[in-house]
């Protein structure tokens, strides 16, 4: 077990793969809570054993550039919905979602998806990131919100939807892969964590990213979480 997660733990194997197992075979998470309730653990343990499988096994460990033909890309608020009903485009909205941590999602045309929490949803932040994570020969498909407009430049190709007249999809161009994606996204980490602050989120989009790669692999998602974690401990 030396080089692996379970160094040092004195919980069971037998326990351990039960949670890898927990983990993997839900469609929106398990809390640390339900996975004390199913191991028969203090919190405590199912906490630490909750962030050892998420931050450890299920974070993204490819650090090649996104470089699908056409790469979606668009940036959500996350700590919950404005309390009153704000027009799109809106100035009191636009505030609003300033004053949120801000998530950015990238995800190729039928391939891989990958999140990024940034410092602010326009200016370097922004750009910066999808500069990070999208190879400039892919073709970029965003919304009309001008930031995105600077990496028209630097890629093979930019296609912006309209969403400020109401456009949401004309022919091949739209972003409904992405907003498909948070939706579930936001949805699921609401049933399954209530409540997750900026301090950790990144680690649970890795664990939502990291299932929604997982499920286009020849091998099921346990079995990959079992070979993650014994790949720490084999010689190079």
């Amino acid at each position: 077990m030396k080089g692996t997660i379970f160094e040092k733990s004195t919980t069971s194997l037998q326990l351990w793969f039960y949670a890898m197992f927990l983990m993997a075979s839900t469609r929106c998470g398990i809390s640390a809570k339900q996975l004390e309730r199913e191991l028969g653990v203090t919190y405590k343990t199912a906490w630490r054993m909750f962030n050892k499988i998420r931050n450890e096994l299920m974070s993204d460990q490819d650090d090649e550039p996104l470089d699908g033909r056409v790469v979606e890309v668009d940036e959500t608020a996350w700590g919950g919905k404005p309390r009153t009903k704000m027009r799109q485009g809106s100035p009191e909205l636009a505030q609003w979602r300033e004053s949120k941590t801000t998530v950015l999602g990238m995800v190729e045309r039928g391939g891989k998806v990958r999140l990024r929490v940034i410092a602010a949803r326009r200016g370097e932040p922004l750009s910066g990131a999808v500069r990070a994570n999208v190879n400039p020969e892919s073709i970029l498909i965003t919304d009309d919100w001008r930031p995105y407009r600077p990496l028209q430049r630097e890629y093979k190709d930019h296609k912006i939807i309209n969403h400020s007249a109401g456009s949401y999809v004309d022919g091949e161009i739209h972003t409904n892969t992405i907003e498909g994606f948070f939706g579930n996204m936001k949805t699921g980490m609401r049933g399954a964590y209530k409540k997750v602050s900026a301090k950790w989120l990144q680690s649970y989009l890795d664990e939502y990213a990291w299932r929604y790669n997982a499920r286009r692999e020849p091998l099921g998602m346990f079995e990959q979480l079992l070979r993650r974690a014994a790949s720490a401990s084999l010689p190079a």
